[in-house]
């Protein structure tokens, strides 16, 4: 039995850490919005990684106080810079949050793991320069983690690959070609590792969910209808991509993407190598689309009211 597989047996709250590298691309603040919505987490802090962190941070407050949870805790991991970076799409609506001062990501995560041993779950839809630096800082703590899920990598399909004619290859995915040292050091840490790379992650937010999403009208939706548009307005695309909201659904209900062991290494490029030998990680190569969106959208639409919900449902013929 798996580590993700033994969390999923009930009873108490799922604890879990989430790092983020929020600003850039939508689809972290689409993940947030999923962990938020899920009454089986616990949300025991938030660690903002890579390039700008404070301004991430700052954006991460503004989320959290507009939509009632400003009681979780907020840190900043080191600050790194890659030529081959994002642009913060979101930088105007987090600048609007005031400036304060915020505790070292570092830190918190280690202390959370000391806090909740074999019991804490760390989502990592980030650059894995924070999560490393804890694993450096103090490694036996670090192993007290119960799990990582961390959306990252590219095994089979690359990029703009949907699985429908033969696939190009494997991609240098973004979160660990960024930081390819961080992300070996996690990948060879031993710590229970699930892996939603490429291959099940490139799920289109289309214009139809879209549509119901925003113009819900929580707290939480509102706030990501705007933080959508200041990406789309950036980035000139529409349609978002819900790459690191996989990984929060994988916590949630591992059905949604079945995982296989595979012994997988980091190369210097940043690619993440399939070979032989004793598998370090599970991966899920293939996503449930239907049943993901299923968890999706009742979790974000449940922020309102039955009335309303219902009034959202286009009628039938």
């Amino acid at each position: 039995m798996s580590a993700m597989q033994g969390a999923a047996a009930p009873a108490a709250q799922k604890l879990i850490l989430f790092d983020t590298d929020i600003g850039d691309d939508i689809d972290d603040a689409l993940a947030l919005g999923l962990a938020l919505s899920s009454p089986e987490l616990k949300i025991v802090g938030i660690t903002a990684s890579w390039g700008d962190t404070s301004l991430r941070a700052r954006l991460l407050d503004r989320l959290l106080f507009e939509t009632g949870h400003a009681e979780i805790p907020v840190a900043i991991g080191p600050v790194k810079h890659h030529a081959g970076e994002g642009v913060f799409s979101q930088a105007h609506w987090a600048s609007r949050q005031p400036v304060r001062s915020y505790p070292d990501a570092v830190e918190l995560l280690l202390s959370s793991i000391r806090a909740h041993p074999d019991a804490l779950t760390l989502i990592a839809v980030a650059p894995l320069t924070t999560v490393a630096a804890a694993l450096d800082r103090d490694p036996a703590t670090f192993h007290q983690l119960h799990a990582i899920v961390l959306m990252g990598g590219s095994v089979h399909r690359g990029y703009g690959d949907l699985g429908y004619v033969a696939d190009h290859g494997a991609d240098a995915e973004y979160n660990i070609a960024m930081d390819p040292e961080a992300a070996r050091k996690v990948f060879e840490a031993g710590v229970p590792l699930f892996v939603m790379p490429l291959d099940s992650t490139q799920i289109p937010l289309d214009e139809t969910k879209r549509r119901l999403l925003f113009t819900a009208g929580s707290p939480l939706t509102d706030a990501l209808t705007l933080l959508y548009h200041q990406w789309s307005r950036t980035t000139e695309l529409t349609t978002p991509t819900m790459f690191d909201a996989v990984a929060v659904a994988f916590a949630l209900d591992p059905s949604i993407c079945p995982v296989k062991p595979m012994r997988l290494t980091v190369d210097e490029r940043g690619y993440t190598r399939e070979q032989t030998g004793k598998p370090n990680v599970s991966v899920c190569l293939r996503s449930d689309s239907d049943s993901f969106f299923d968890l999706y959208m009742t979790r974000l639409l449940g922020q309102m009211g039955p009335d309303r919900r219902k009034a959202l449902i286009p009628p039938g013929p």
